[in-house]
């Protein structure tokens, strides 16, 4: 079952990924001061692209719930790391820029996170316990990202434009990781043959959860790029679910000494790549223009001002 829950997993990702670039440039061609009001936002709604991104995201959410049936949150929800090279790769291209003349800040950054999420999800199928979701822990986990969600929104409002990206996203994520859970809390009550006691504040905490994570996408996609956006949701949404599951489910109860430390080494390297992206990104550098050499580094060009 664990097989067949990553291979969900993993074809939900490329959903994601392509569901991501779709709606980027979809809210990219639809403002143009990187300010996305009311207005804007109900113009998204009439944007094919968009449109076509939310039914690729929509896939890719329906295959993550399916695989949250079978297996744990720890080994789950950390294989959506795979959105974010095809994202890089897809985000490249429409720049019109080949994988070799990528800044080599931003390839060792994504190899960073992939390398990181990946040896952490090798780590946690090994030993992570499957464990059923209570009411009580749903309720706390409930809390906890209601009070993150906040905060990250509040500092997306406050921050300059690349940490703005990061808050927005990492807002989106908080609330993503907290779906995850609730979404296996249903699942497990729906393959074990009791839809009818499936509750209806879960559904709601849902529903409130992939709103307001969704909100927080659309401004992030409209602070920076789709590579880093999906960065932050591919490390901070795993992140989230794992910790939850770890604290409030149980799920490494049998993990030991060496494997818990392995797996915290893992993820403060996917942490690292994150913020390393969105320090070297060249859509994100604060000053200047950017060219890439032919040997792939990537050079600063300081403009002069003539008047």
């Amino acid at each position: 079952m664990t097989t067949i829950a990553v291979l969900l997993a993993a074809a939900g990702a490329f959903g994601n990924a392509f569901g991501a670039h779709l709606q980027h440039g979809a809210v990219h061609a639809t403002i143009s001061d990187r300010k996305l009001g009311v207005r804007n936002q109900l113009r998204l709604v009439a944007n094919t692209r968009w449109l076509l991104g939310l039914i690729c995201l929509g896939g890719g959410t329906v295959l993550h719930a399916l695989s949250l049936g079978l297996a744990p949150l720890s080994v789950v929800q950390p294989v959506g790391v795979l959105a974010l090279p095809l994202t890089v790769l897809l985000n490249s291209r429409e720049s019109g820029i080949g994988l070799d003349r990528l800044p080599r800040s931003s390839v060792l950054a994504a190899l960073g996170i992939t390398a990181g999420v990946s040896a952490f999800v090798f780590l946690a199928a090994r030993t992570a316990t499957p464990t059923s979701v209570s009411s009580q822990a749903a309720g706390t986990a409930i809390q906890l990202v209601t009070v993150a969600v906040f905060s990250l929104g509040l500092l997306g409002l406050l921050t300059s434009r690349s940490l703005r990206c990061i808050a927005y996203a990492s807002g989106c994520a908080v609330a993503y990781g907290l779906v995850s859970l609730l979404l296996r809390a249903v699942s497990q009550q729906v393959t074990a043959g009791r839809l009818a006691d499936v509750q209806l504040w879960l559904l709601l905490g849902m529903g409130v959860s992939v709103l307001a994570g969704g909100w927080l996408l659309q401004h992030a996609y409209a602070s920076g790029p789709p590579d880093l956006v999906v960065a932050c949701l591919t490390v901070i949404d795993p992140l989230v679910a794992v910790g939850l599951g770890i604290g409030l489910l149980g799920e490494a109860d049998s993990v030991g000494p060496w494997t818990a430390v392995g797996e915290a080494v893992c993820a403060a390297v996917a942490c690292a790549g994150v913020f390393a992206l969105a320090r070297y990104h060249p859509e994100n550098r604060d000053s200047g223009a950017h060219t890439v050499a032919e040997d792939g580094s990537d050079r600063r060009v300081t403009s002069v001002d003539s008047s």
